[in-house]
């Protein structure tokens, strides 16, 4: 819904050398605050990206920008001392703030509206219950609810007034502008397929340009570079999401603490037209789940029995990854030479986490770390985040697993059913053969990060890694990282 404006690709010019001081990878809400930051303090800044502003986590969430977040603050406080809790909560305080202070100053829209945390069923209470105090405990002034007036289950809700939401998309079209005001610019539709590992960071695009500057920010979702194994250390979750008209949207943002959550607003659009209604949430693993398109399913027959006279008008979904302790992992990447920057791990809160993740790395390469960043970086990991890493990386092998022996034992139906794909084995390898508007596509089933057998989405008509989330289009062009090369095609014909 954010992304169905016209977006004309941008034409920003290289510099003549193909020199910055910074070059930061993703136009996403992080890469160009950050962006923003260092062009502001005079710095020579270029915007990489592979698709477009916004194209990736950020112009495809909620919009919702609160301090409470599910049951993020129990789970933090259960894995992590208080004292790094409490750094997490000033951390997203800032990266709020600042959002709304720049919104205000540039006229972008923001609806001020109370969160709210809610059990579908009773014995779900308890765990809002344990939320509710880790925000008390952590100076949030909430307020309990027993009950509120909503059309859907609720048994008992912690509250949190005065927070956020808006359209993400003219958030940043706005920092985009901000950004190229200060001398920087925005390079959209190359990607970057790596960076030197020697001396002054080189930058290889896509087109063979080589780009070369002091420093390198990845704020792409997971990072493109391996160095510092972070996709081991994440869990790339997809989840999906639903506007819908002709029904009235409850006053607040709301999130359910189920299993398979529910994520509720209202998006307000210009005074003739009528308010639509957000329903999020039935998240998963990428590519770990038998079909996509039953989660989408899952949210249209929730929304049918608690909203009746809904009319759907948008469908889609959004990719984020979650760390093992909660927070997200922001700083130098390893075996940069203290060049190279990352900024991953919002799990699914990456607008104010986005914000002070900026932050946090424009202070260090100016000099003036905030003091909050400084407790998050010094964290250790805790017997609880060693357990809950074991169990990431347990899930993967099993998934390896699984992928793979699906893959040797299938068959490829010729023809292939159009909207269908299937991975088989065909000589040595797996293939993936797959058929969109009488067009079909044969691709090696393997992916081109770490060589795991694919699966098909067959509601995004994509080839999805259950290990780390890559994901690729039916004709194999990378979708979402850590993988940066295309899948190996096999051959492609037109059924009639």
């Amino acid at each position: 819904m954010w992304l169905e404006r016209p977006h004309p690709p941008s034409q920003d010019v290289f510099p003549v050398d193909d020199r910055f001081e910074d070059v930061v990878v993703g136009a996403g809400i992080t890469g160009l605050t950050v962006g923003l930051l260092l062009a502001r303090a005079g710095r020579r800044v270029g915007v990489i990206d592979a698709l477009q502003v916004g194209s990736g986590t950020t112009g495809r969430t909620t919009g919702k920008v609160s301090l409470l977040q599910g049951t993020r603050l129990s789970r933090i406080l259960a894995a992590q001392s208080h004292d790094v809790a409490q750094a997490y909560v000033d951390a997203n305080r800032e990266g709020q703030q600042w959002l709304l202070r720049f919104c205000a100053d540039h006229d972008v829209p923001v609806q001020i509206r109370d969160a709210v945390t809610y059990a579908s069923s009773a014995n779900e209470t308890a765990t809002v219950r344990e939320e509710h105090e880790a925000a008390r405990s952590l100076g949030l002034g909430v307020r309990w609810a027993d009950r509120l007036d909503v059309p859907f289950p609720l048994e008992g809700a912690t509250l949190l007034a005065g927070q956020a939401q808006f359209d993400p998309m003219d958030v940043l079209v706005t920092l985009a502008a901000r950004l190229r005001s200060h001398g920087g610019t925005v390079h959209e539709g190359r990607r970057v397929l790596g960076v030197s590992r020697r001396g002054t960071p080189e930058i290889a695009l896509d087109d063979g340009r080589v780009l070369r500057a002091d420093n390198v920010v990845l704020a792409t979702g997971v990072p493109t570079l391996d160095r510092g194994l972070y996709f081991a250390k994440l869990e790339a979750k997809r989840s999906y999401l639903l506007a819908y008209g002709g029904v009235e949207a409850p006053p607040a943002m709301y999130l359910s603490v189920s299993t398979s959550s529910r994520s509720i607003r209202g998006v307000p659009r210009d005074p003739t037209t009528p308010p639509l209604l957000l329903v999020g949430g039935a998240g998963h693993i990428v590519g770990r789940t038998q079909s996509e398109l039953a989660k989408l399913d899952e949210l249209r027959e929730w929304t049918a029995r608690h909203f009746e006279g809904a009319t759907e008008t948008h469908a889609w979904s959004a990719q984020d990854y979650a760390s093992h302790d909660g927070i997200p992992y922001v700083g130098k990447l390893p075996l940069g030479g203290g060049r190279i920057y990352l900024a991953t791990g919002y799990d699914k809160w990456g607008l104010a986490n986005g914000v002070a993740a900026a932050r946090t790395i424009a202070g260090q390469i100016l000099g003036s770390r905030p003091g909050w960043a400084k407790v998050l970086g010094r964290r250790i990991t805790r017997p609880r985040g060693v357990a809950r890493l074991a169990a990431v990386n347990a899930g993967i092998t099993l998934a390896a697993s699984r992928s793979l022996g699906r893959a040797e034992t299938a068959k490829v139906p010729i023809p292939v059913p159009e909207g269908a794909g299937v991975v088989g084995r065909d000589g040595l390898l797996p293939v993936g053969a797959s058929t969109l508007n009488d067009r079909t596509c044969r691709v090696v089933a393997l992916c081109t990060h770490l060589g795991g057998a694919l699966r098909w989405n067959d509601a995004e008509k994509s080839w999805d890694c259950p290990l780390h989330g890559s994901r690729f289009s039916a004709s194999g062009k990378v979708l979402e990282g850590p993988a940066t090369r295309a899948l190996v095609q096999r051959d492609v014909s037109h059924e009639s």
